[in-house]
């Protein structure tokens, strides 16, 4: 799969994030795996690049994450919000969240946790060890090792949303999401 995606500059990767799309996040650790559905993402430095992500400490995604010291984050589209809900719906000590909502995935080229498909964006993420942050704020920060786009939605470092199906979402609340908008660009001096 990663041959037909473009790599994404990693002094650029923070681009992916920069418009605050909702995102989902993948992990796995040993045999176990699991996806979450997250909006407290944030781009954080250019060089190495690094993402912030607040994951609740009772969540099976915290606990993978924690013993792997790795995670993905998939970038969907419109047309996946039915799975991205479900995603956030339900525990994955419960079910196989990729079974219960149907999302399937391929291998990362730099870590062990699974990329989702049919998303338009997708960074690789190497645990940067802050003991005191993930603890006391659920904070983890990371360092994008690996950054991939879709080319018929991102490139030349910006996105370029051809139809609404593809353009990333925004999660609101209660199952209400809004969709990322037009580009433009304002003149400067």
């Amino acid at each position: 799969m990663l041959d037909r995606l473009q790599s994404v500059e990693l002094a650029k990767s923070y681009l992916l994030l920069n418009h605050g799309p909702v995102v989902l996040v993948s992990s796995a650790f040993h045999g176990r795996r699991n996806v979450m559905a997250a909006s407290w993402v944030m781009p954080l430095d250019f060089d190495p690049p690094k993402v912030a992500i607040v994951v609740d400490g009772r969540s099976y995604t915290r606990e993978l994450i924690e013993a792997s010291g790795e995670f993905a984050l998939s970038l969907p589209c419109r047309r996946m919000a039915d799975k991205v809900l479900a995603a956030g719906s339900v525990s994955g000590r419960e079910a196989d969240k990729f079974v219960f909502t149907g999302l399937t995935t391929f291998a990362a080229s730099q870590i062990g946790s699974p990329l989702v498909r049919d998303c338009v964006a997708w960074l690789e993420c190497s645990v940067i060890q802050e003991k005191h942050n993930q603890q006391r704020y659920d904070l983890f920060i990371a360092e994008v090792v690996a950054a991939w786009a879709d080319p018929a939605v991102f490139s030349g470092g910006r996105w370029h949303f051809p139809d609404t199906a593809r353009r990333t979402i925004h999660y609101q609340a209660g199952g209400s999401f809004f969709e990322t908008g037009r580009a433009f660009e304002c003149a400067t001096e």
